[in-house]
């Protein structure tokens, strides 16, 4: 059973929410999102709240149930509050910088890298080892801090690369001397 979906989501003031048939359009300080929703949820507003009831009783229902009320709380969320993920860079000699909108990694390649953000994320970097990235839409953050982190992800030695602000990376010993 779906407890998530059940739960009614409150709409903060300052934000407008649209709902056309499947199509939910929310709009707020921080940007605007819109979703497509599954034809098995009904997604209705009622006074200060949204409510995310499903069609068919089994299984899929209740998850779709779930599914939708969630990524619709994370796009009003998103909208009202926004949202952030910090990196954090660890070596010798690597470091970042935000020129415009593109984010420029020196992490041991031979080049720096230069990564352009997408639409709605914005950066910064601190002291040239914490990026700081902050944005309205959930997935599109977190996708670009994935792809951030797989420019050189952490080694299990030393624990060089960029990692997650507080990732734990498991270390390994290293050659024993005899």
């Amino acid at each position: 059973m779906s407890r998530i979906g059940k739960q009614p989501i409150p709409i903060p003031k300052g934000i407008k929410v649209q709902i056309k048939g499947q199509e939910i359009n929310v709009q707020g300080p921080k940007g605007k999102q819109a979703l497509t929703h599954h034809d098995d949820v009904t997604v209705k507003q009622d006074g200060d709240n949204i409510i995310v009831e499903r069609k068919r009783e089994d299984r899929h229902g209740h998850s779709l149930q779930g599914l939708t009320r969630t990524l619709v709380a994370n796009m009003i969320t998103g909208v009202a509050e926004g949202f952030s993920k910090t990196l954090e860079i660890v070596g010798v000699g690597y470091r970042a910088e935000v020129k415009g909108k593109t984010l420029v990694l020196s992490v041991g390649h031979s080049h720096p890298v230069e990564m352009p953000l997408p639409d709605g994320v914005e950066a910064q970097v601190d002291k040239n080892t914490k990026i700081v990235l902050t944005s309205y839409d959930k997935q599109r953050l977190g996708q670009f801090a994935a792809e951030v982190r797989a420019m050189r992800p952490p080694e299990p030695y030393k624990g060089k690369g960029i990692k997650y602000a507080g990732e734990i990376i498991r270390r390994k010993v290293g050659k024993a001397t005899g």
